[in-house]
């Protein structure tokens, strides 16, 4: 009797090869570090101390303008890989995933417990390669609570995405969008006297 196959390629698929970290050993050896940095002299810190998180950041090669808040319970994967921007916050239990470059442009706001992750598995293939892309927040935009950001991503000028939104495209300049997945609800219109700097 002769077997089929293609019916036996169906049953029994090659199980996938497996491939070699995509971080290099100076990678996880400045993670471990800056993970040891993190939790002694990060996250214990006041709340109120933002220069002494802003000092800790750019030692670690983050881009930080002035005037810019980061929380102590939010967290950077690889700081060296973040550039925030003038007067931007990065609110309480943000994990800040910047496997691939993130930026926040100035005045942007990123609240309590979001995620903004660059980085997915190609799940075309039975091996899962790493995927990254780069996350840009835009200036005066806003990210409510619990707000995702996937890979990626570009929230535009003074855009707006609601709370527990899970935003995979981007965001136009001037709008507010909400939902799973975000979609757009209307354009966001200032009050008179109200100008962008």
């Amino acid at each position: 009797m002769v077997s089929d196959p293609s019916r036996q390629a169906a049953v029994s698929p090659r199980p996938p090869r497996p491939r070699r970290s995509e971080h290099t050993r100076w990678n996880r050896f400045a993670r471990f570090v800056w993970g040891v940095v993190w939790l002694i002299m990060f996250r214990p810190s006041p709340s109120q101390l933002h220069g002494w998180r802003r000092f800790l950041l750019r030692l670690f090669g983050a881009q930080v303008g002035k005037g810019v808040r980061v929380y102590p319970s939010s967290k950077f994967w690889a700081p060296w890989r973040a550039t925030l921007g003038d007067f931007c916050t990065v609110g309480p239990g943000t994990e800040v995933y910047c496997v691939a470059p993130i930026t926040l442009e100035p005045y942007s706001n990123v609240a309590q417990h979001c995620y903004l992750c660059t980085a997915s598995h190609d799940y075309r293939k039975l091996s899962k390669p790493l995927i990254t892309l780069p996350i840009t927040i835009g200036r005066h935009a806003w990210l409510a609570a619990f707000v995702f950001i996937g890979p990626g991503v570009t929230v535009g000028e003074g855009a707006v995405c609601g709370g527990q939104a899970c935003v995979f495209k981007d965001v136009e300049p001037w709008t507010v969008v909400g939902g799973n997945p975000a979609t757009f609800i209307k354009r966001r219109e200032l009050d008179e006297g109200e100008v962008p700097w």
